[in-house]
């Protein structure tokens, strides 16, 4: 134990996770040892508090089961059996493997990752270097957030949005698909601000989540609906004429033609599409043509449906539509990533491939893709798998194929990792990875416009390397003798924000030093227009959507699992599931801090009363939630806060901590969505039977 009378020095250093967020933290340390982590108290969105997550960020860095040395597989695919070897070993070998590999076709070598760190060092700057030069298949890293993102790009030309501070000054708030007391803890702070100084709060989400909760209003809509209410929202600030003529005029394309789709969708409509009452839709609309300034929050859950990128589109129509952005107050934030200036080529460089064009191997569909044979439309056989900052057999859809693709023997799979995860287990080889405390790292945001700097606070723990490293040493192993595989990590953050610093005026030094600085963004950007759309202005018609071959308005698209749309499939598995964050964990990581997974309890499953009594399920029963893809075991909470015809089974589990050894994505299926080509997690039809039946 560190001694308590020893001095103490604060280092700032920044939230890793994939959170729009993006905390400023302080971390103490003492005698080399990171005794606390703390939010920054003078970061103006951080404004010192943090989630009950990353407060135990210490538990998680010094946790008794950490990753600290090389470990070699010694047992069957999938049993966890591993032996320690040393750094050279594992390296060496993991080289040969890959030169072997790579001399047939190097896009059998596939890398695989996501947002287990957000920084842009330790995230894809050497490793995309190590798999540019490499030509290994490119991963089309789409999970999470990538329907929306593109739904919001074609109407208001990227990621761009509200300034998140400016939320306190609005006098309606719509909180569209967020559980953001869950998810978007410091926005909801901004929030209760608003509503303490007056404004009204409204909640649209299936499910009645602890936000909802907190909300004036309650709208709770079936999934992939959204498209449908904004729609109807927008009859009927088209009928009652609650625009803003003028800046539809001056700053708006296509309003013509989405008005004549939006009066095809008067409430009743959509009421009986959405499962709202159609009252609700007309006072909603109401609120919203008439009250400023108006804003919306508008977050990831709405997106991971078939839909889910054109309803982004349609919800992003809206504040146009009654010129909600001449106020700082109004408008929409989604994400605003697009606003940072980050030279992804530098950090990159695609141009390590040399003319090459390797095939892309979508994230989502990794478990059927780890099951293909070579051939001519899918390319060869994958034969490598690099996984780091991603848990795939535990995230990713449909889980039992992919479990089934990593025992391939013939796979050879590496995990850079701090824990032994469900992938893990599958690895022949399990790297140490540092955690954020041990390594340096440069972060934007998404749902705030700071750039924050993360100082490593103490030398790494055991044999643990940052990414950066492990990938430089693999470089060096494989010949790779580009000058970029010797830039230090500070080089490479210097570059991440190079164009953001010069604009104002501050170096990686003194972001360094102080921890954080704002983008000079105005604080209202599209008072005046100014979209970085082709036409400049905010496109409800779309010409890269027709050019495309879609529609170049934003569509219903209903999803592909609901009785619209699979009628046959639902008189089997009646039940829409939708499978939102627990609210301990973030995506799959802290499930094994046994605090945070102490705090949850045990998977459950909501489930109401009226979907629970004719299957004989009663209150705190342990039931199988199950369809076609698989079978998943959870216990049952009969609540009010789901809706007939709906359950809600938190994730994500790990599948080795959950019952039965597989978690809620043995259930989710692969399709993709309309824009993105993201995953459908809450696009899902299962039954649910008493868990000591044998119903199929």
């Amino acid at each position: 134990m560190p001694n308590a009378t020893a001095p103490e020095t604060i280092v700032r250093a920044a939230c890793p996770h994939d959170c729009p967020d993006t905390c400023a933290l302080l971390v103490t340390v003492r005698n080399g040892v990171a005794v606390s982590v703390r939010g920054d108290p003078e970061h103006p969105t951080t404004h010192g508090a943090l989630c009950t997550k990353v407060s135990r960020y210490t538990e998680r860095t010094y946790h008794p089961d950490r990753l600290l040395h090389p470990l070699k597989r010694s047992g069957p695919k999938g049993s966890g059996q591993f032996v320690q070897v040393g750094w050279d070993e594992a390296l060496d070998d993991i080289a040969a493997r890959l030169r072997t590999i790579a001399a047939r076709d190097p896009q059998a070598i596939v890398p695989y990752s996501y947002a287990g760190t957000m920084g842009l060092v330790q995230s894809e700057s050497v490793a995309a270097r190590f798999f540019h030069q490499l030509g290994a298949s490119r991963l089309d890293r789409t999970i999470c957030s990538a329907a929306g993102g593109a739904g919001l790009g074609t109407v208001l030309g990227g990621k761009v949005g509200m300034d998140v501070e400016q939320f306190e000054h609005s006098r309606l708030i719509l909180i569209w698909g967020s559980n953001s007391i869950t998810s978007n803890l410091h926005f909801w702070t901004y929030a209760q601000r608003a509503k303490r100084a007056g404004a009204k709060l409204v909640c649209i989400d299936p499910w009645r989540n602890d936000t909802a909760e907190k909300c004036h209003e309650h709208v709770q809509l079936r999934p992939g609906t959204d498209a449908a209410l904004a729609y109807a929202l927008m009859h009927e600030l088209i009928t009652h004429d609650w625009l803003d003529h003028d800046y539809i005029g001056r700053h708006t394309l296509g309003f013509d033609a989405l008005r004549e789709r939006a009066l095809q969708w008067p409430p009743q409509r959509a009421a009986s599409l959405c499962g709202v009452p159609a009252e609700q839709i007309r006072a909603l609309a109401r609120d919203y043509g008439t009250t400023k300034p108006a804003a919306i929050r508008v977050n990831y859950g709405l997106q991971r449906v078939r839909g889910g990128g054109n309803a982004a589109r349609a919800i992003a129509c809206l504040p146009a539509l009654v010129g909600a952005w001449r106020d700082a107050a109004g408008g929409l934030l989604m994400s605003a990533s697009s606003h940072f200036a980050v030279n992804g080529k530098a950090l990159e460089r695609p141009d390590l491939l040399a003319g090459r064009m390797p095939r892309t191997i979508n994230m989502v569909t990794i478990g059927d893709d780890l099951l293909r044979d070579s051939s001519a439309a899918f390319g060869p056989k994958i034969e490598a798998l690099i996984v780091y900052n991603s848990n795939p057999v535990a995230v990713a859809p449909e889980s039992a194929k992919v479990a089934q693709g990593f025992a391939r023997e013939d796979l050879f799979t590496v995990v850079l990792e701090h824990f032994q995860t469900d992938t893990a287990d599958y690895a022949d080889y399990v790297l140490p990875a540092t955690t954020q405390l041990e390594h340096l790292d440069v972060h934007k945001a998404y749902g705030h416009r700071y750039w924050l700097a993360n100082n490593p606070a103490i030398a790494p723990l055991g044999e643990a390397r940052p990414n950066s490293r492990i990938f430089r040493d693999l470089a060096a192993r494989m010949g790779f003798t580009a000058p970029c595989f010797a830039e230090t990590d500070a080089q490479i953050a210097a570059q991440a924000i190079a164009a953001d610093a010069r604009n104002g005026k501050i170096d990686f030094d003194t972001l360094r030093e102080k921890g954080w600085m704002k983008l000079a963004v105005p604080d209202a950007p599209f008072a005046a227009g100014g979209f970085p759309t082709a036409s400049g202005r905010c496109e409800f018609w779309s010409a890269g959507e027709q050019a495309a071959g879609r529609d170049p308005l934003p569509e219903v698209l209903l999803p592909y699992e609901c009785a619209e749309t699979a009628p046959e499939l639902a008189a089997r598995f009646p039940l829409a599931m939708i499978s939102p964050p627990a609210r301990n964990f973030l995506n799959s990581s802290f499930v094994n801090v046994t605090s945070l997974r102490q705090a949850e309890g045990e998977p459950l499953l909501l489930i109401h009363a009226d979907d629970a009594a004719p299957r004989g399920i009663v209150d705190g029963a342990m039931v199988r939630c199950f369809n076609e893809r698989g079978s998943y075991r959870c216990r049952s909470r009969i609540s009010d806060r789901t809706r007939a015809g709906q359950v809600v089974a938190f994730g994500i589990w790990w599948r080795k901590l959950s019952p039965a050894g597989v978690n809620v994505n043995q259930l989710t299926h692969q399709h993709l969505t309309d824009l993105g080509a993201g995953p459908c997690f809450y696009d899902c039809l299962v039954e649910v039977a008493p868990a000591d039946t044998d119903a199929a």
